[in-house]
């Protein structure tokens, strides 16, 4: 029973292995491989602008007090 689920695990993996290769060779070079340094740049730069945005409403005094208000609820709840 072991040797046929290894055997039947080997040719699947296998098989995968192979349609990987067929497909990667079939496709050519790729010629965008990733971002560049400019992109990161953007990214890290929107991602900071979204970081900042996020803590202005995070300690707003509306938010802060419904904040307070659910941990204390929670805190004072029954078991």
């Amino acid at each position: 029973m072991y040797q046929v689920v290894r055997a039947r695990l080997c040719a699947l993996v296998c098989g995968v292995g192979t349609a990987l290769r067929r497909r990667a060779v079939r496709q050519g070079p790729r010629r965008d491989a990733g971002m560049v340094t400019s992109e990161y740049a953007m990214g890290i730069v929107a991602a900071v602008a979204f970081a900042v945005v996020l803590y202005k409403v995070v300690t707003s005094g509306a938010v802060s007090a419904e904040l307070q208000g659910i941990v204390k609820g929670a805190l004072d709840a029954r078991m």
